[in-house]
């Protein structure tokens, strides 16, 4: 394919700009880049630093960009969706083209002005935006802007889609888009052994023979009229009695659940993002403690545009273990009473238990003092339980909110579990919430009509949790084994590394603890690491995602295959290896500068040059003079 020079790429651009009006919106990064490239050459010449990883990269995204160019020109005639002669794959290759262009762009320079000290900046696209003042804009983190996209990309997504809809389309690209690559490319031992493996989602896939054994025995397989069709909002009513009894058991309720407080929708985070919506106006917001799981910030943006005002936890370190990110009504108070100053109008605190991604488990007594400081301010309690089958530790105890025999307002306790982390079974999308206020649930039940559970899935699921035995002597402990086997072995592995990690024996992944491997240690550094384990086809998630206040954190996920696992590891710790390395040379290389460029005992700020660029001779260490 015959590539083009910037100069290139504007000229044709100017000679089809009759029939695709849309492509003037990237002459912006063509010009830029034509402007900025002899500079930035000019200012390495001169500084006389030869910064290899940002030399690589530049290389990297001036290829890209130039097949990108070539890709779009060819396309110039159908770049509307719409247009029957461009197919809808062209169309979905070209959007992410042009993502994974500016992504590149936006790293490289960010870097690059961090440490080479350059004077010239990416326009950001937030000024182009036209936004209006106290428009909303989703990011990873509350206090930070939204992640922003280069010239290819905002031609494409600005040209399409509202203010609102580009919000969401940032919010996901940079939050998930990163792992779609394994789907198409997933790790196989004997069919793709250099695949990607992914320890970034939480899944549990320690008991998938157990969970397809049981979905596939005769009592699963009812085809009844009633199924086919639509069914109760609410859930069918067999299944809610089924779940209130369940729920009553092992949530270890005072008094059985009532089947009317139940409400089943297509997976937690629709319940979340429901259950928002009708407790709150648009820009009210929740408190929640951090790190925490990112697909709340998500759930909470799409439809109820309800804020998530994080609750900053802070680790300790304890050997090569460490505390547990620990919340306190102290924390709880302090957060609460700046948000207010503010001028936020809080309606709720979220929790976790068991903590995700901590691993941390409430105490009884914890819950009555959350749920006395949510009394003291009116707030609401919404509560995911999403892991409360998966503690494997047997000297953690875990408590249900729902088992709190004396809630101070319990038409203000709302609960959330689902059978995707509990059961490995995420592809099923069910989530259930049980709330003692019976209006709320009524409220709730109108969201079934956009996230309802199909009523065979729904079924099969009856039939699943109405099987105690299956459950309790087959289910549980062989899950639960596993969970702490696979806890086991990588919790070894770290060790051996020298990495240290948080989790208090539950859920389905480790809390890890990066910082000595970025130098400066910054949410920068942090998402360069990130992509060092993507580029050894390993995913994880990274601590800025989960909107941790602390850079260098990363979770890693256990709940996986003992051979994914041996091989993840082995991954993780080559891409360590070679990052610490790649640190190591890059100190060495700048001291050496140092020494050679910065004349000794002068008290002047700039190393003396000649007019070509290089030092004066007289000024080198007479060792390197020679």
């Amino acid at each position: 394919m015959k590539t083009l020079d910037c100069t290139d790429m504007s000229e044709r651009r100017k000679e089809g700009s009759s029939q695709a009006p849309e492509a003037h919106a990237n002459t912006q990064s063509s010009s830029f880049w034509e402007d900025t490239l002899p500079k930035l050459q000019g200012q390495l010449k001169k500084s006389g630093k030869k910064n290899k990883a940002f030399l690589m990269m530049q290389d990297k995204m001036l290829k890209l960009q130039r097949a990108l160019a070539d890709h779009l020109l060819q396309q110039a005639q159908c770049l509307s969706p719409e247009d029957q002669q461009c197919p809808q794959a062209s169309w979905k290759q070209e959007k992410r083209i042009g993502y994974l262009l500016s992504q590149t762009v936006n790293l490289i320079w960010s870097e690059a002005i961090k440490k080479l000290k350059f004077k010239e900046f990416l326009p950001h696209l937030d000024s182009g935006r036209g936004n209006k003042a106290g428009q909303q804009t989703l990011s990873v983190r509350p206090d930070e802007p939204s992640p922003w996209l280069g010239g290819f990309e905002t031609a494409f997504v600005s040209h399409v889609l509202s203010s609102r809809g580009t919000g969401i389309s940032d919010f996901y690209h940079f939050n998930f888009q990163s792992s779609e690559g394994h789907q198409t490319d997933e790790y196989h031992k004997d069919e793709n052994p250099s695949g990607y493996i992914n320890l970034g989602t939480s899944e549990n896939k320690l008991c998938l023979d157990l969970i397809t054994d049981r979905l596939s025995q005769c009592d699963m397989n009812l085809i009844d009229e009633t199924l086919l069709q639509h069914c109760d909002w609410q859930g069918q009513p067999l299944l809610r009695k089924e779940l209130a009894n369940f729920l009553t058991c092992y949530c270890k309720a005072p008094v059985p659940l009532d089947p009317e407080n139940v409400v089943v929708l297509n997976g937690s985070s629709s319940v979340f993002s429901s259950l928002a919506t009708v407790l709150c106006n648009p820009g009210d917001a929740f408190l929640i403690p951090t790190p925490c799981h990112c697909g709340f910030a998500f759930s909470s943006y799409l439809y109820s545009k309800v804020e998530l005002i994080p609750v900053y936890l802070e680790s300790q370190a304890i050997g090569i273990n460490w505390h547990t990110f620990r919340l306190t009504v102290e924390k709880l108070e302090f957060t609460l009473a700046q948000a207010k100053l503010k001028g936020k109008k809080v309606k709720g605190l979220v929790l976790i238990n068991p903590q995700d991604p901590l691993g941390s488990v409430y105490t009884g007594l914890a819950l009555q003092d959350y749920l006395i400081f949510a009394k003291k301010h009116n707030l609401h309690v919404i509560v995911d339980e999403s892991y409360m089958l998966s503690v494997f530790d047997d000297s953690v105890t875990f408590h249900s909110v729902l088992s709190i025999k004396y809630c101070l307002d319990p038409k203000k306790i709302h609960m959330i579990w689902g059978t995707s982390k509990d059961f490995g079974m995420s592809g099923f999308c069910f989530g259930v919430l049980y709330t003692h206020n019976k209006e709320v649930a009524s409220a709730v039940k109108a969201f079934g009509y956009l996230h309802g559970v199909p009523g065979i899935a729904q079924y099969k699921l009856y039939r699943l949790l109405q099987d105690r035995e299956w459950i309790n002597r087959v289910y549980l402990p062989i899950n639960l084994s596993r969970l702490q086997k696979a806890f086991s072995y990588v919790t070894k592995k770290l060790r051996e590394l020298n990495i240290p990690f948080s989790n208090c024996g539950s859920g389905l992944f480790l809390w890890i603890n990066l910082k000595t491997y970025l130098s400066p240690c910054t949410f920068e550094q942090e998402q360069i690491l990130l992509q060092r384990f993507q580029d050894n086809k390993l995913l994880l998630c990274s601590g800025r995602s989960y909107m941790c206040k602390e850079p260098g954190w990363f979770c890693l996920l256990f709940a996986e295959k003992h051979l994914q696992l041996k091989v993840a590891m082995d991954r993780l710790a080559k891409a360590l290896n070679d990052h610490r390395q790649d640190m190591i040379s890059e100190q060495i290389e700048d001291a050496i500068n140092d020494v050679c460029f910065w004349p000794s005992g002068s008290g002047s700020s700039q190393p003396a040059v000649t007019g070509s660029g290089a030092p004066e001779p007289s000024l080198l260490p007479r060792r390197l003079e020679k």
